[in-house]
């Protein structure tokens, strides 16, 4: 019995070859293809965008911090209706932040105005803080002049402060009690110690209808005078 060979030839589709995966062969051994990433170019113009404006913005106010302006800063005190005095003015070197501060420059013309509202030490001046004419020391005011002693007023009195003028009987008085004169009078200038306690002469401005009887009371001592401190 003859056997018989089958003759030599390619080898079966389905052989392994070396570096193939099992099981592969042909275009499914092939890695599939990536497809590429999809580009925003809006969302990357508005990134630029926001950076640029960042950076300018920070050399803005880079540039803005260093332009200084002169203006007036109140060191003492001036009471609501006060004439505005050029001691109680100084000059400051300030950041331009584009407030409507009152400049250095008018601090002359300002001497001849008065305070709106009371201004503290510290405080900036504005325009909205001077007026041209005065409330307090308009018609139907009067300034009556006190002789006061320790005691007779607060250590904590300044100018600018207001207070209720008292009557206080002596110790000869006739038996009328005490009673406000003044409901709400205004520090117009004062005196101080060397130690920096008030006392002696004080003027205060009230209205005309009150002034002769403060000046007969304070002319025989029977007057003292109570700090408001709410009252501005």
């Amino acid at each position: 019995m003859r056997t018989s060979e089958k003759p030599g030839g390619r080898p079966p589709a389905n052989a392994e070859r070396p570096g193939a995966q099992p099981g592969l062969s042909g275009p499914a051994s092939r890695k599939l293809p990536v497809s590429p990433r999809e580009r925003k170019p809006a969302l990357a113009a508005l990134a630029l965008l926001l950076i640029l404006g960042g950076a300018l913005a920070t050399t803005l106010l880079v540039l803005r911090s260093g332009d200084r302006v002169s203006a007036i800063r109140i060191v003492k005190q001036i009471g609501a209706g006060q004439q505005m005095l050029v001691t109680s003015m100084q000059e400051v070197q300030i950041a331009d932040t584009g407030i409507d501060y009152v400049p250095w420059s008018q601090s002359a013309q300002v001497a001849h105005d008065f305070a709106s509202v009371t201004l503290l030490p510290g405080t900036l001046l504005t325009p909205r803080m001077v007026a041209s004419a005065s409330g307090e020391l308009g018609p139907g005011k009067a300034i009556v002049g006190l002789s006061l002693k320790p005691g007779q007023l607060p250590i904590t009195l300044d100018e600018g402060d207001r207070v209720q003028v008292i009557y206080v009987p002596g110790r000869g008085g006739d038996g009328t009690q005490s009673r406000v004169l003044a409901q709400s009078a205004l520090v117009h200038r004062m005196t101080a110690t060397s130690r920096g306690t008030p006392a002696g002469p004080l003027a205060i401005v009230v209205d005309v209808k009150d002034a002769p009887l403060i000046s007969t009371y304070a002319s025989s001592g029977e007057v003292a005078v109570v700090e408001l401190p709410g009252a501005r």
